[in-house]
């Protein structure tokens, strides 16, 4: 049994403006390209509401059952 969390990959494509912007952030949210997109849209994600509202959905899904 595997205790290793599943991850996906995924690629994206970025300009050369916006590479130089995500290598700015590097030190400060994540040392390496993929913790700095992963951080960035985790904090938009939480920014937005999206994380807290799916949490709470699963929370008073359990209360129902």
């Amino acid at each position: 049994m595997s205790t290793k969390k599943e991850t996906k990959r995924i690629q994206v494509i970025f300009t050369q403006e916006q590479y130089e912007l995500l290598q700015a952030l590097k030190g400060e949210m994540g040392l390496s390209d993929s913790e700095v997109i992963r951080n960035i849209v985790l904090s938009w994600l939480m920014e937005k509401s999206f994380i807290s509202t799916r949490v709470k959905s699963k929370i008073e899904g359990k209360k129902n059952e």
